[in-house]
């Protein structure tokens, strides 16, 4: 299974206003393993950039200036993203500005939805944690992970970070003993208990009832990917 985990900076917070991205970053998963492959530009956005937006992310426009446009790169961006699920923490934002860069080079580049499936952590982690703070940083405090590098926004270092983050919010036991006999995993558990020493340890059931609906819930969330429930 390939995803993609994406962020993005811009020139301000509204594409409609004719704002513009000045920044791609993009992580690669394989099989919930984080790989060495990264796409990460930084682009000409033609444009001045707000200065709240500079607050935020530090990129100005006269490092930009010799930076490629967003058409020039268009094609190597979709290819790295094709066929994949791609991960982005408040999703609607991020597409709201790809799209529009995508709207600026013609029809026949659709929508980012067109190439490849998106997966949104924010509204996964409002699912997981109703009520609580959800940003990128309150995540990863809550899962413990390393933000410390995190001075300013950058979209290849946020990429990194949600990669960490997505992995901790999704993670659970792959071998799952639960009893009963129309358990989906019981012909790949096994197989395992065939072929290997593996000591499975119980656990009260209705920790694992309540495990499984975890899952379901990640599943239906992934579009039906959750790598543990033997699909």
């Amino acid at each position: 299974m390939r995803q993609v985990v994406l962020d993005t900076e811009t020139t301000g917070l509204d594409p409609a206003l004719g704002h513009r991205i000045i920044e791609i970053g993009c992580v690669e998963l394989i099989d919930r393993r984080i790989t060495p492959n990264r796409f990460h530009r930084y682009l000409n956005p033609e444009r001045e950039i707000d200065r709240d937006a500079l607050s935020v992310h530090g990129i100005d426009g006269h490092f930009l200036a010799d930076k490629p446009k967003f058409c020039e790169i268009a094609d190597e961006f979709l290819s790295f993203i094709q066929d994949s699920q791609v991960i982005i923490h408040n999703a609607a934002f991020d597409l709201s500005f790809i799209n529009a860069e995508l709207a600026r080079l013609g029809p026949q580049f659709g929508r980012l939805e067109d190439h490849c499936s998106i997966l949104d952590t924010l509204e996964l982690a409002r699912t997981l944690h109703p009520g609580q703070r959800n940003s990128l940083d309150a995540l990863c405090k809550r899962y413990q992970i390393d933000n410390s590098r995190r001075e300013l926004h950058g979209a290849l270092l946020d990429a990194e970070i949600l990669a960490a983050v997505y992995l901790a919010m999704t993670s659970g036991q792959l071998l799952l003993e639960l009893e009963g006999e129309q358990n989906p995993l019981r012909p790949k558990l096994r197989k395992l208990r065939s072929r290997s020493n593996l000591l499975l340890a119980r656990c009260p059931q209705e920790d694992l009832e309540a495990h499984l609906k975890w899952l379901e819930l990640i599943d239906q969330e992934s579009g039906g990917k959750c790598l543990w429930l033997g699909h």
